[in-house]
């Protein structure tokens, strides 16, 4: 117990002292997140520049004194464009940025309170799990070198079981039964006489043969005692050495495991799933849990005997205390789909319950108010909201009143044409064409694309957006796909080049019929 204390202390300093001296993205200015978020997405400038401002916003507030540090709320954010111009991609970069606990939810699949469906009240729920799981792989990361020493421990004893402490030998060598075994413990032993055949007493040369017996022994004993531990030391670190090159992961061990005999019962209940609870969970904490022995490969043992140490280690209330800390300071929540939930009258003149009902149920979580989960109360006051929609049918000014006047930052994301395209598939870190590259890579082929077919594809691409629906970049994965058909069916070929060269030539053999031709264009690209 004292070592998982220090353990849990070193972690614990070594935080604090990197969280003293930090410089990390959560400082960065918004320039800096800017160009960050230039590696990863295309154009977009307006759209990158307000959630950067968000993000230092967020740092600055931190800096101001606590008493108006709580006045001070974060300006939420509506993002408007066409689907796959780069909106969700842009929260999702925040976040990682950032480090803050991060969800995307659509709007489009809640359902008022009451009603069968999820409650908007899950979300936020929901970010807590991300926010716990966050920090809790975490301080697991920490923890995993002092866990990982401890396996180490336990498995070597599984696999050289501790010999039990031999019994002292006695003073006395063991006789036949007799008046011997009667005489009182610590006593002196009674003498024995050995009569000859003339009657005379030898009890001196029987006392001299008993005492040469007892010092043979009493060497012998010490010489094995301390010849004993020395041959398990050396086995040991032996046996350390094959664990640690991994040359002992397919021999098999014993390890006791817990198991659960409560079954997994969810209470998804209308109207009943704000109690946020599982009676499964519930039945799991009140009853004990059964452990069986099972065999076992080091592998299999390893991984099993990690999982508990970290699970020791690991102190879940400062876990849950931390992540709700972050929740209610750095949680962003990303609405999409707003714009479906936009209008006030079903179909049958009456309040639709999944639009109406819905906006008015996200009012007081944008607005700030107190959510109850399973870890604790959650304050939603400076939760960053980013909402975003296509806003075709509809436009924002059909929310309610109350709700626009939550989300006071608008940006206009722009619809993406043929340069974009082209910008996309060569520019980003890990583009589209990287990643095909890495693919074909594996099988020994190396892979490359002019940039003749890196303006065809894009050329293709935009003109099927405008003669379709309008996916953004999302149609150059169709594309590329349906380019790369041939040659990713065709690895391994023992047959094949070692350099694969695609030219637009190839782009347009492969692309061209389909592109003109109506149905195959609705129905392969």
């Amino acid at each position: 117990m004292n070592d998982l204390q220090d353990d849990r202390e070193t972690v614990r300093g070594e935080k604090t002292a990197a969280s003293e001296d930090r410089s990390g993205p959560a400082d960065w200015t918004p320039r800096e997140i800017v160009r960050e978020l230039d590696l990863y997405i295309i154009g977009q400038d307006d759209a990158k520049k307000a959630v950067a401002i968000a993000l230092r916003n967020r740092w600055r507030r931190r800096q101001v004194e606590e008493e108006l540090r709580d006045e001070i709320l974060p300006n939420n954010i509506i993002m408007i464009g066409p689907t796959g111009v780069g909106k969700t991609e842009i929260a999702r970069r925040l976040a990682r940025l950032s480090g803050a606990p991060f969800i995307k939810v659509e709007a489009s699949k809640f359902t008022e309170v009451g009603y069968v469906g999820r409650d908007v009240e899950s979300m936020v729920r929901d970010l807590v799990d991300i926010s716990v799981n966050m920090v809790r792989g975490e301080r697991e990361d920490a923890m995993r070198g002092p866990a990982e020493e401890r396996v180490e421990e336990r498995l070597l004893d599984m696999l050289l079981p501790p010999v039990a402490r031999e019994p002292e030998p006695s003073a006395v060598p063991a006789g036949p039964p007799g008046p011997s075994q009667d005489r009182p413990a610590g006593g002196p032993a009674p003498r024995t006489f050995v009569v000859s055949a003339t009657g005379e007493a030898q009890a001196q040369a029987q006392e001299q043969a008993q005492a040469q017996a007892q010092e043979r022994a009493a060497e012998e004993h010490a010489a094995g005692t301390e010849a004993t531990p020395s041959r398990r030391r050396r086995t040991r670190e032996k046996l350390r050495a094959l664990l640690r090159d991994e040359k002992l992961e397919e021999r098999t061990v014993e390890v006791e495991v817990s198991e659960s005999s409560v079954p997994l019962l969810d209470m998804n209940a209308p109207g009943m799933e704000g109690l946020d609870w599982n009676v499964g969970e519930v039945l799991q904490d009140m009853l004990p849990k059964k452990t069986r022995r099972r065999e076992v490969t080091v592998a299999e043992a390893r991984r099993i005997l990690l999982s508990e140490e970290l699970d020791r280690m690991v102190d879940m209330d400062e876990v849950i205390d931390e992540a709700l800390e972050r929740v209610e300071n750095m949680g962003i929540v990303f609405l999409d789909e707003l714009d479906k939930v936009a209008g006030e009258r079903g179909s049958a003149g009456g309040i639709d319950v999944s639009r109406e009902g819905v906006q008015r149920d996200l009012l007081p979580i944008v607005e700030g108010s107190t959510v109850p989960t399973k870890y604790g109360l959650v304050d939603t006051d400076h939760i960053l909201f980013i909402a975003a929609g296509a806003f075709h049918v509809s436009s924002p000014s059909d929310l309610i009143p109350e709700l626009q006047g939550r989300f006071p930052i608008r940006v206009e994301l722009r619809s993406l044409n043929a340069d974009d395209f082209a910008r996309i598939l060569r520019e980003p870190k890990n583009a589209l064409l990287s990643q095909y590259t890495a693919l074909v890579a594996t099988e020994g082929v190396e892979l490359r694309f002019t940039e003749e077919a890196i303006r065809e594809l894009a050329r293709i691409a935009a003109e099927v957006n405008e003669r379709m629906e309008n996916i953004g970049a999302r149609r150059l994965h169709t594309v590329l796909t349906t380019v790369l058909e041939q040659v990713m069916f065709d690895l391994p070929d023992p047959d094949a080049e070692s350099v694969i060269e695609i030219d637009g030539t190839f782009v347009r053999d492969r692309l061209q019929g389909i592109a003109e031709d109506e149905d195959l264009r609705r129905y392969i690209l």
